[in-house]
């Protein structure tokens, strides 16, 4: 999450929050250890500029991710949509993309 600039702003044990402050996070919690567990969960994060997309690669790869797609355009989805896309080790697919739209 730092390479893609959100810290931990939030940290309560069982629930983690990461943004750039406490109002804009993304917050991950632990579910009741009798909840079933989805077997398949796409979660993507938006990125500052097009390196963040390639370290955010570099660093899940490191961190025992596995590819999904490698960074790069991505024109199915919109003119100047880049993004990664890795399994995390549970499976879920984790992407960062930044996208030339949000500078409009």
């Amino acid at each position: 999450m730092k390479v893609l600039g959100y810290g931990v702003v939030l940290d309560e044990g069982s629930v983690v929050g990461y943004g750039t402050n406490v109002h804009d996070m993304f917050e991950i919690g632990q579910a009741e250890k009798t909840t079933v567990l989805s077997h398949f969960v796409h979660v993507a994060f938006n990125a500052p500029n097009r390196n963040a997309v390639d370290g955010f690669y570099r660093t899940a790869l490191e961190n025992g991710g596995t590819c999904n797609g490698k960074p790069g355009l991505r024109p199915e989805y919109e003119e100047g949509y880049y993004a990664a896309f890795v399994f995390d080790p549970d499976g879920n697919n984790i992407e960062a993309v930044y996208t030339d739209q949000l500078e409009s």
